[in-house]
């Protein structure tokens, strides 16, 4: 996959005096079908997280609250994604190297994912990902 298959979509958003409403349906605003959810929160300063690439599961990310940051790699080329709305998400296609950092106090980040979780859809080392790339 290359890293222009990755984007930020814009989610319904339904306004409401008493509080606002978002939603996510699969193969509505993200490419896929939900096998797997999760979330990411209580990070401390200054912590990463992912450092790893999937080879099958994509993968849908939004900052339900505060902020961080999503660093993208094909192999190539590098994008960071700022992720600080609650109506905005990053679709992660498969076989992109991500690592999520510059969390602010509090964030929250919601992972909706394509695959059940499997230990070997990983790849952590980035060396072995340059050459799965490479193939």
């Amino acid at each position: 996959m290359r890293i222009g298959e990755a984007k930020i979509i814009e989610l319904p958003k339904i306004l409401d005096r008493r509080g606002n409403l978002s939603v996510i349906e699969e193969f509505k605003n993200i490419p896929f079908k939900i096998e797997r959810t999760y979330w990411i929160y209580d990070v401390p300063g200054g912590e990463k997280r992912g450092g790893h690439a999937y080879k099958e599961n994509q993968e849908f990310i939004v900052a339900l609250s505060g902020s961080f940051d999503v660093i993208l790699d094909d192999g190539k080329e590098k994008k960071t994604f700022s992720l600080n709305r609650s109506y905005y998400g990053l679709y992660v296609p498969k076989g992109l190297w991500r690592q999520m950092e510059n969390f602010s106090t509090n964030s929250l980040a919601l992972i909706l994912a394509s695959t059940p979780y499997n230990e070997n859809d990983y790849i952590y080392d980035y060396d072995e990902f340059k050459n799965y790339k490479a193939l």
